[in-house]
C-alpha cells in the first residue's frame, strides 16, 4: 500500500521510529525531527531515499520554523505533523515535585505541541490541507498519583487539540489526539530522568481485558488511519488505545 505517496510527514521524538518506518513504507517522504542528531540521522540513513533528519528542539520556536522550512524545501510541501515528542517525570507527590521538573515536562509535552501546531499550520495551509496528530496518553484522561507534571501536560494537550481542530477545520486541516496506554518502548522499560525504577518494574497488564503491553505498531496502525484519507471526516477526536486499561480490571471467567 502507498496511502501517503507524494505526501510529506514530519514526526517528532526519538521513540517515533515505528511511525517513521511505516509512513516511509507507505510511500511518504519523512522528516525525522529529533533533538538527538546521532539517533535521527541513523534512522534516516537506514531508510535512505525519501527520509531526512532535521535537528529539532520542540521547546524552541526557531527550531520548529527551521524544521518546517526544511520539509518544504526538501520535499516541496508538508502534509502531516505527528507531535510525538514527550518526556516523563520521575514519580513524586506534588509536595515533593520541583518547579524545574514541572516546567521541563510542560515545556516539552505541552509547549512543544503548541509550537508544532503553530509552525506547521501555515505550511499545511499552503499544501491546501493536511493532518496533525498529537500523541497524548491515558494519563491525560484521569488523575495518576505521583505524576502531576505529566498528567497536567497531557490533559492540556486534549484542550489544545480540540481548539486547533476548531480553528483549522475550514482550512481542511484535521487535528486529532491519540491516547496510548502502556506501550513497550524505552519510555516504559527505562527509568525517567531522575527516577530509580521504570514503569514496567511495577506495572503488570495481567488484570486487564487485553493482558499484554501494547506494541509501538499498535499505535502506528491507528496513526496511519487517522492521517489517511480514510479518516477525512474525523477531527477534534480522541482515540484511546490501551488494551482496556481505563476500563479497569477484567472479571475472570468462572469455571464451567
Amino acid at each position: 500500500m502507498t496511502r501517503f505517496h507524494h505526501q510529506t510527514v514530519l514526526v517528532t521524538g526519538g521513540q517515533g521510529s515505528s511511525h517513521v518506518r511505516a509512513f516511509h513504507a507507505e510511500g511518504a517522504n519523512v522528516m525525522i525531527g529529533d533533538i538527538e542528531a546521532e539517533r535521527g540521522s541513523a534512522l534516516a540513513d537506514e531508510l535512505g531515499d525519501r527520509a531526512r533528519f532535521t535537528r529539532l528542539d520542540v521547546t524552541d520556536e526557531r527550531s520548529w520554523a527551521a524544521a518546517v522550512a526544511a520539509a518544504e524545501k526538501t520535499f516541496g510541501s508538508l502534509d502531516v505533523l505527528v507531535n510525538n515528542a514527550g518526556v516523563q517525570n520521575p514519580p513524586a507527590p506534588i509536595e515533593s515535585t520541583e518547579q524545574t521538573t514541572w516546567s521541563r515536562i510542560l515545556d516539552i509535552n505541552l509547549t512543544g505541541t503548541f509550537l508544532g501546531i503553530k509552525a506547521a499550520a501555515p505550511a499545511l495551509r499552503r499544501a491546501t490541507g493536511g493532518v496533525i496528530v498529537n500523541i497524548s496518553s491515558t494519563m491525560g484522561l484521569g488523575g495518576t498519583a505521583h505524576y502531576a507534571p505529566y498528567v497536567a501536560s497531557k490533559w492540556a494537550v486534549r484542550g489544545l487539540t480540540q481548539t486547533a481542530a476548531l480553528e483549522l477545520g475550514r482550512d481542511r486541516i484535521r487535528v486529532n489526539t491519540i491516547h496510548p496506554g502502556v506501550i513497550a518502548t524505552p519510555f516504559i522499560h527505562e527509568p525517567a530522568v531522575g527516577a530509580t525504577a521504570a514503569i514496567s518494574d511495577f506495572y503488570s497488564p495481567g488484570p486487564f481485558a487485553i493482558p499484554r503491553l501494547g506494541e509501538p505498531d499498535d499505535v502506528t496502525r491507528l496513526l496511519l488511519f487517522l492521517t489517511s484519507a480514510d479518516a477525512s471526516f474525523i477531527t477534534g477526536a480522541e482515540y484511546v488505545i490501551d488494551g482496556g486499561l481505563l476500563l479497569g480490571p477484567a472479571l475472570q471467567a468462572e469455571p464451567a
